[in-house]
């Protein structure tokens, strides 16, 4: 597994931490869009299985996350980070000019993933959701119903079958523990409602991962935003039975990521 390469890019919001993990002759480029109060840093497995497959990867850490600038956690505004990941792109296709670009997002990646491929699909060659927070995701109206937002973090069991992702993920001070944010809630609400109303992705090619036990982001509400998300460059769907949020970091990742090689070999095939 080569190592990560840090960089920094200017954010909309301040300075953002850029890892990039090399290759010596990429065949296409890969950007990872990580999910909400964790950081890219938990995506090396990710990014070394698309490294082996021929990729160079580039993975921001989002605004107010990880080692980026910002407020804990404080997204007032999507776009924003969709812009971020714009800025991101441009490195890749600085250093690899010419080459295919696939993004992946993970739960709140995916929404940012997903506008992403609404603003700039014809940019993209693939779209790869896991887990993404589209369609009928109801957490944002409760807790928004709220006086206060209740001081409840996301509970790792509820990550992975596998005990191991979810005591990293407790031990590790890049991911927040704390309450969620109130503009945080209201822009992903607005941004839900953005992409609901955005449209399809037209031609390109989109593949959905989802476990089928997953409590943080219930594939029902998920499937709704998929559906109407999907354009004419083919919709694939892989539900993995009794796999919780984190597909990635699951029991059976193996099977995920030949998945999503598969779905890739065949896409850049085209």
């Amino acid at each position: 597994m080569v190592d990560a390469r840090p960089h920094s890019a200017a954010g909309s919001r301040g300075a953002l931490h850029v890892h990039e993990w090399p290759h010596p002759r990429p065949r296409y480029a890969a950007l990872l869009a990580h999910g909400y109060g964790e950081h890219a840093g938990r995506y090396e497995e990710v990014a070394g299985v698309l490294g082996e497959h021929g990729a160079a990867v580039y993975a921001p850490d989002h605004m107010g996350h990880g080692r980026s600038a910002g407020e804990r956690v404080l997204v007032e505004d999507f776009e924003d980070v969709v812009d971020d990941v714009h800025a991101v792109a441009g490195l890749a296709r600085a250093a690899h000019p010419g080459l295919p670009l696939v993004l992946v997002g993970h739960s709140m990646g995916g929404l940012v993933s997903a506008r992403y491929a609404q603003r700039r699909g014809a940019e993209l060659a693939a779209l790869v959701l896991s887990g993404p927070v589209i369609g009928a995701w109801e957490l944002p109206g409760r807790l928004l119903a709220l006086d206060e937002i209740p001081d409840t973090p996301v509970s790792p069991a509820a990550l992975s079958r596998d005990p191991a992702v979810g005591a990293a993920y407790a031990a590790d001070p890049l991911v927040w523990h704390g309450p969620m944010r109130r503009p945080t809630l209201q822009a992903f609400a607005h941004t839900l409602a953005a992409v609901a109303e955005g449209g399809g992705v037209g031609p390109l090619p989109l593949l959905w991962l989802h476990g089928a036990d997953d409590r943080l982001v219930p594939l029902a509400g998920s499937r709704v935003g998929v559906e109407r998300l999907a354009g004419d460059g083919g919709l694939t769907e892989r539900i993995y039975p009794g796999a919780r949020h984190e597909v990635f970091c699951e029991t059976n990742r193996a099977e995920v990521f030949a998945d999503v090689t598969r779905f890739l070999d065949r896409v850049l095939a085209r």
